[in-house]
């Protein structure tokens, strides 16, 4: 879920600076790039791995950012479930979740501090505002401005017990991917958006995922 960061779309071209494309990236380049203003909306393709599940689980649908102060993730394959987390005033909120055939189920931000933080950081980064970011997560970059990674760690003991870290990938503005590890996990958990999700619209298996998230590839 977290990631909903995920509304992103469009990527300028670097093709016509190569100079630029591997110009080592800064923190502060990426997201500068990555601000956005809201309403906007993203396709997203998910695959969860468990011990539990005999085959990972994909998940596809869109992430909506109807307004600066919610975030809607929209599941539409296997299953539909949509997931509402909106904010009020002094960091208060609540997020409701509709699944079919069940009765939405409304429950405060402070009963779910993931979601809380979720909801907090996804401003701060189509914000662009690294300060409100940074109260939530350590932030690192990695790579160059035509293929790079920003890594966010949690802060919050309580947070940091339900994700050890966030990975996004992109190229140039467009975030392709979220990576996020949970504690204990041998796996992450990727989300492909924007045109890595478009690029995984047919049948991937769990490698040609990973080669879609970390740039290595464009369709399979």
């Amino acid at each position: 879920m977290l990631l909903g960061i995920a509304v992103l779309t469009g990527a300028p071209s670097l093709h016509a600076a190569p100079e630029l494309a591997t110009a080592a990236v800064e923190a502060d380049w990426i997201l500068d790039r990555l601000a956005r203003p809201a309403p906007m909306r993203t396709a997203f393709v998910e695959l969860r791995e468990s011990r539990l599940l005999k085959d990972p689980l994909r998940l596809s649908g869109e992430y909506r950012r109807p307004a600066d102060d919610v975030l809607v993730r929209e599941v539409r394959m296997p299953y539909a479930e949509t997931t509402t987390i909106r904010t009020g005033e002094a960091g208060a909120g609540e997020a409701t979740i509709a699944r079919a055939g069940k009765a939405p189920r409304t429950f405060s931000l402070s009963r779910a501090p993931e979601l809380a933080a979720l909801q907090a950081s996804f401003g701060a980064l189509l914000s662009g505002d690294r300060t409100a970011l940074a109260e939530h997560y350590t932030i690192s970059s990695d790579g160059t401005r035509g293929h790079w990674t920003l890594t966010l760690v949690p802060k919050r003991t309580d947070l940091a017990a339900q994700v050890r870290d966030i990975v996004l990938h992109g190229r140039g503005a467009e975030l392709r991917c979220i990576e996020t590890r949970t504690p204990g996990s041998e796996q992450p958990q990727r989300t492909l958006l924007a045109s890595a999700a478009h690029a995984a619209a047919g049948s991937v298996d769990t490698a040609g995922f990973a080669a879609l998230c970390h740039g290595d590839a464009d369709a399979q």
